[in-house]
């Protein structure tokens, strides 16, 4: 009877031991537009969670993938999903602005850290109490844009037009872009928007053709910017072209086609990581991605939105050591204890620049974070 209680008990212990070591997996819920308007830039970053360690720190990672659809309704329904159903650490996502900018209330409610992957200032900026649990990948607009309109300035671009998504990301291109415009002395003329899912932007154009701008920008992301730069040039436009870094990905160039040749562009160092001068000390951590996602899905695939994924992943694996310290995964006192260690991220290079977080800042990106680029021959040119 002994024996068999001691074995009982033994059972016991190890069926505690089994469940507690369960409950210490870093579960991480990832939402991304994998389908939808936005699908040339959700496609690379689910490709890249698949690429990615499954343990930090000698725990076990689990990356619970869902598909937002491009849809703002959806993000935050797989947002709620991820933390009520499946009691999350970290929110990654979403891929674009409307959609990460929808998912704050959800995340800062349920005090679970996100980083987004999606690049409007809003989603960290102005910092409050609800952002304090937010922290993001994506390069700034006003980062790029001020490499924009400096390229403009040094090409003699004297008056610009601009068209942009009419959502959170257009207009925060706006905003930003205008503002620095207007202090290098650039008169903007026109000020366009149009949707995502349009399939003609003619009124706009012919507006923007009658104010004769020396260049134009295209505020958006994806396949769907090369809209207006396709009617631009069928219209017979001459001037210079811009577009913004959510068009850094080969679909892009795939659509565009021969419309979008000379045009220029801010984008993170991993979208030319091989051009880069070996001084440039982003090189090395760009081809680290460039080179695992190319060996699976083949060359030239790489862009700067499954980059964004990677770097995700990146202060994840920074800042889980830290918070193991403090906590065990799936506890409020770990996810605390996570956004805490994501806050002090300090010096960490990455695909696209060199992390420096701090309780006012949850990007933590310095100009280092961006090149320009020319669209030439039909694919990614350093502009030196």
């Amino acid at each position: 009877m002994r024996v068999k209680l001691s074995i009982a008990m033994l059972l016991a212990v190890l069926g505690a031991a089994l469940g507690t070591s369960a409950q210490a997996d870093i579960n991480v819920g990832v939402t991304l537009s994998a389908t939808g308007p936005a699908a040339s830039l959700g496609i690379p970053e689910k490709n890249t969670f698949a690429l990615l360690p499954v343990t930090i720190a000698g725990q076990k990672v689990n990356y619970l993938v869902l598909d937002d659809a491009s849809d703002t309704t959806t993000a935050v329904k797989n947002t709620r999903k991820l933390i009520a159903e499946h009691k999350v650490d970290l929110v990654i996502g979403s891929t674009t602005s409307p959609n990460s900018l929808a998912m704050i209330d959800v995340v800062a409610e349920a005090e679970t850290p996100m980083i987004a992957m999606a690049a409007s200032a809003r989603i960290i900026e102005p910092m409050d109490a609800k952002r304090a649990w937010v922290f993001k990948t994506p390069q700034n607009d006003a980062q790029m844009a001020t490499a924009i309109v400096q390229h403009m300035s040094n090409n003699n671009v004297k008056t610009v037009a601009y068209i942009g998504f009419a959502d959170a990301y257009g207009e925060g291109w706006w905003n930003e872009f205008s503002k620095i415009a207007e202090l290098r002395k650039i008169q903007v003329v026109a000020n366009e928007r149009f949707n995502r899912a349009d399939t003609s932007v003619t009124g706009q154009v012919l507006k923007i053709l009658a104010a004769r701008p020396d260049a134009v920008l295209v505020g958006g992301a994806g396949t769907p910017a090369a809209l207006p730069q396709k009617s631009l040039k069928e219209k017979g436009y001459k001037g210079l072209l811009y577009q913004t870094h959510g068009v850094a990905n080969a679909d892009f160039l795939r659509v565009c086609g021969k419309d979008c040749e000379g045009t220029y562009l801010p984008a993170g160092p991993v979208l030319v990581a091989a051009q880069l001068p070996e001084s440039n000390p982003i090189k090395k951590a760009a081809l680290e991605y460039v080179n695992k996602y190319e060996a699976v899905n083949g060359r030239s695939s790489v862009s700067t939105f499954g980059a964004h994924a990677w770097d995700a992943s990146k202060l994840l694996a920074s800042a889980a050591p830290e918070a193991l310290k403090k906590a065990q995964p799936g506890t409020p006192e770990f996810r605390r204890a996570l956004r805490d260690a994501l806050e002090k991220t300090t010096n960490l290079t990455v695909a696209h620049g060199v992390f420096n977080m701090s309780p006012q800042d949850h990007l933590g990106f310095d100009q280092r974070a961006r090149v320009m680029v020319k669209i030439e021959g039909g694919t990614w040119k350093l502009v030196q």
